[in-house]
């Protein structure tokens, strides 16, 4: 009888093995509602998206006062967490952050594992070179030449599908010393943002673009894997701001290009 007893109880805990596991409730949204503060990670180094103002030390850029629009239609405040471009995702994951809204495309988060808002920009890549640079005109230009792309970018990713055409790819934390680079001729060109690369010359019109995009990116918002209620809740907030007019209005003032 003590046999019998024990042969069904462990029949009964195989079975249950077996069972496919509950999926724990998605709660990515209501903690945020119950905290009333959207909390956003980003890295303040890629003007005009996202910087530090050097009088005021406030962060402004497109992705800010995106950000700020996008809170505002979920109903809380947001808060923008400045780190390292490269640690964004493994922070997102350990749970430092809500959201990344960072000028990210789709190619830099695809193989993370995480869920991807709607595409809320799209951003060529374009190439740079020095004011008096004459040979590099377009793509056929840098053949055999070294350029510069970002860590960790999506113009790093294409620079290395593209990598047979090139001398050498450079890379660099971030795209200020690729600049400065290209300035005292370190390397031939850079690939950057166009967005970022019109911000640049005209702080400092020592650098021209030439050529045709050789790609565009679709930027997105970068929530957790498995966080679709807030996904979801970013995704409604962004078709509200781009109907009522807000999403344009930024827009303008950052990265219209004259």
């Amino acid at each position: 009888m003590g046999i019998g007893k024990r042969m069904v109880g462990l029949w009964t805990c195989l079975f249950l093995l077996t069972l496919p596991a509950v999926a724990a409730a998605d709660d990515s949204w209501s903690k945020v509602q119950q905290r009333g503060e959207l909390i956003v990670g980003f890295c303040a180094q890629y003007p005009p998206f996202e910087s530090k103002n050097e009088k005021t030390a406030e962060f402004e850029g497109f992705d800010v006062d995106l950000g700020k629009a996008v809170a505002r239609q979920m109903g809380v405040k947001v808060k923008f967490v400045d780190a390292e471009w490269q640690g964004l995702l493994a922070g997102l994951k350990k749970g430092d952050y809500d959201v990344l809204i960072t000028c990210m495309s789709k190619s830099e988060a695809r193989n993370e594992n995480v869920n991807m808002s709607d595409v809320y920009y799209t951003l060529p890549d374009v190439i740079v070179v020095r004011q008096d640079e004459s040979v590099i005109r377009d793509r056929d230009g840098l053949k055999g030449k070294i350029v510069g792309v970002q860590l960790g970018s999506g113009s790093e990713q294409l620079a290395d599908k593209n990598r047979e055409l090139f001398k050498e790819i450079k890379r660099y934390n971030y795209n200020p010393e690729a600049f400065t680079d290209l300035k005292h001729k370190r390397i031939d060109a850079v690939i950057v943002g166009y967005a970022y690369a019109v911000n640049q010359i005209k702080t400092d019109p020592s650098y021209k673009v030439v050529g045709k995009p050789l790609a565009e990116a679709d930027i997105v918002i970068v929530a957790a894997r498995g966080a679709d209620a807030l996904t979801a809740r970013i995704n409604q907030s962004l078709s509200a701001v781009r109907t009522e007019g807000t999403y344009q209005k930024i827009l303008d003032q950052w990265l219209k290009v004259d």
